[in-house]
């Protein structure tokens, strides 16, 4: 039997031959197709892996007790003013409170704070049991409406049903994020301790990012007035007042660009989040702490029912750091990471010192 060669050359030649010839598979004479990139692989050695174990460790652990320390030097207060316990000042307003209800229900719920808060204080407000990570709650909107398209004013999106249209009118804003909005109210006293009440002055503005405020969140042009503009739409379905009577006393806080619609509008990721809703700027006199010690009390009107779907609500008072927010998950995290690899390098080291002499005279022939 006559034994045949293989010639790539050839296998070329014949694909490319006429219309009816084969096209040949093979893959283009490259560095890339052929896998002859240059490539650097390194050499693990005891030299290299006990520094770099070493380094991480004595890295990662000063910048981990570095944030743990800042962020337990943040001070936070939570209060839950549900209503869910029959003692609870708020009780009687979570459980006749609906949607549909029409007139307001107030609640005073009373705190007392031990240590003093300085510099800027920011309140929050926090649900749980509340799932804005829902595929269709997050699409539920239209954001060329929520950008001041006129268009969009009068013909939303079909991603807003059923909160599309309400008595033969388009919904503006339209979509289940902004008909859930949150409007609880809330204000803060401090009980002086001759018995007075002092207001506390809660900045509502300075709350929604700057992007959102300024490029993704316009009103509809043409009017200044907001009435004019949005005659021809219908508020959503749960609100009890039209966009245009959010704040009608700032027009840089009203209709779609009022900054407490903007934060809700950003959907949290988890079902037990929170939000900012004021900021309690720091007293010109530094000597003064923003919120002394003492007796305070929150006033509720008690606007967002929960009980429909088992969910808590909540208000913190935080103050923040070059790092943000209280977290001390990230200062753990290092200190973790650092003192693994520290003990990884100590155990490594200690089977190096022990059996590497053995492995290098091994190698060393007679």
């Amino acid at each position: 039997m006559m034994a045949s060669s293989y010639n790539a050359k050839d296998e070329d030649a014949v694909g490319s031959g006429g219309p009816g010839a084969v096209k040949s598979k093979k893959p283009d004479n490259t560095a890339f197709k052929q896998q002859r990139l240059p490539a650097w692989q390194p050499i693990l050695t005891a030299g290299t892996v006990l520094p770099a174990f070493f380094m991480i460790g004595l890295i990662f652990i000063p910048i981990g007790i570095g944030l743990l320390v800042t962020s337990n030097n943040i001070k936070e207060f939570e209060i839950d003013y549900t209503g869910v316990d029959m003692f609870s000042p708020c009780f009687n307003c979570s459980q006749n409170y609906s949607w549909n209800s029409t007139s307001a229900c107030t609640c005073s719920v009373p705190f007392t704070l031990d240590q003093p808060f300085e510099s800027n204080v920011f309140m929050y407000y926090g649900l749980s049991n509340f799932y804005q990570n829902h595929r269709r709650y997050v699409k539920s909107r239209d954001d060329s409406q929520l950008n001041g398209d006129k268009s969009s004013l009068l013909n939303p999106s079909k991603e807003c049903e059923p909160y599309r249209t309400s008595d033969k009118k388009s919904i503006a804003p339209c979509g289940a994020i902004a008909n859930s909005l949150f409007n609880d109210t809330l204000e803060l006293f401090y009980i002086h301790p001759n018995g007075s009440r002092i207001t506390i002055h809660l900045v509502k503005t300075g709350i929604a990012w700057w992007t959102d405020k300024h490029v993704k969140f316009r009103n509809p042009g043409g009017n200044n007035n907001l009435s004019i503009v949005f005659q021809e739409t219908s508020k959503p379905v749960n609100w009890h007042k039209a966009v245009y009577e959010l704040d009608p006393s700032d027009p840089e806080n009203n209709g779609f660009i009022n900054e407490d619609f903007i934060v809700w509008m950003r959907t949290a990721a988890l079902p037990t989040f929170r939000k900012l809703y004021r900021i309690i700027q720091k007293k010109k006199d530094n000597m003064t702490p923003t919120l002394p010690p003492g007796n305070y009390s929150l006033e509720v009107t008690y606007n967002y029912p929960v009980r429909s779907f088992d969910g808590r609500k909540r208000m913190i008072l935080s103050t923040i750091s070059w790092m943000g927010g209280k977290n001390p998950f990230l200062g753990i995290a290092y200190i973790t990471v650092g003192s693994v690899c520290f003990f990884l390098g100590v155990v490594l080291l200690i089977i190096h010192h022990k059996y590497g002499n053995r492995n290098n005279n091994a190698d060393i022939p007679n």
